[in-house]
């Protein structure tokens, strides 16, 4: 009997991607159904009633939210191409780096840079300046997070791959360069030409005029009228 497995996104969230990786590292069949976050489907708001966002994965009808719990999930279900590796003490550096990059590095880089302007912008990128020496130190000397293949912490880390460049074209700085931190651009380089991760990437010129409408309309409604 075949698998049912379903993932909820949209074209442009960096969480969904993730998703779409794992499954497509572990060479799991999915169907895709695309959301409208403005018209949410009765579906995505049945699946996931309490936070209403993607991703969604079902599989044989249960339903599992939230990305980085998906990922665990998937790892667990498809044990093929394990994203964890089987020392606790690693999974656990693997977990804590996880989540360092989205408690730490995305809040600092999209709401602390991508979101704001003047004095705040430049306080956002020494924030986030200081977040990325810490992956710095974390890659130095390994291929990926995993070691010598991609595992959990790089699918998390992953959107650094090609949303940051696209965020730093849009304010013309750089985050991440090769003299600063040598060892994480050439991470970036690694992770994002696996056929598996740039065969899925979004849109790029679709994504530069989403976060610049997010960008003007973030800070349109803080300007003073």
């Amino acid at each position: 009997m075949a698998e049912e497995v379903k993932v909820f996104r949209t074209w442009s969230s960096r969480f969904a991607l993730r998703v779409i990786w794992a499954l497509k590292l572990k060479g799991v069949e999915f169907d895709t159904i695309y959301e409208d976050l403005s018209n949410k489907s009765p579906l995505l708001l049945q699946y996931n009633p309490i936070h209403k966002k993607v991703p969604v994965l079902v599989h044989n009808g249960k339903v599992i939210c939230e990305s980085l719990v998906i990922l665990e999930y998937i790892d667990e279900t498809w044990k093929q191409n394990p994203l964890l590796p089987e020392d606790p003490h690693q999974q656990a550096n693997a977990r804590f780096w996880a989540k360092f990059g989205d408690d730490k590095v995305l809040q600092s880089i999209v709401w602390g840079v991508l979101m704001k302007e003047g004095k705040e912008l430049e306080e956002g990128v020494l924030a986030s300046l200081e977040n990325l020496k810490y992956l710095e130190e974390e890659i130095r000397g390994k291929k990926f997070f995993g070691g010598e293949t991609i595992g959990l912490a790089d699918i998390a880390l992953g959107w650094l791959a090609y949303y940051l460049d696209i965020i730093e074209e849009i304010l013309g700085l750089k985050l991440i360069d090769q003299e600063k931190f040598p060892s994480l651009a050439a991470w970036k380089q690694e992770f994002a030409n696996a056929p598996i991760i740039h065969e899925n990437w979004p849109d790029r010129d679709k994504l530069v005029n989403k976060f610049v409408a997010m960008r003007e309309a973030k800070l349109g409604k803080e300007t003073p009228k």
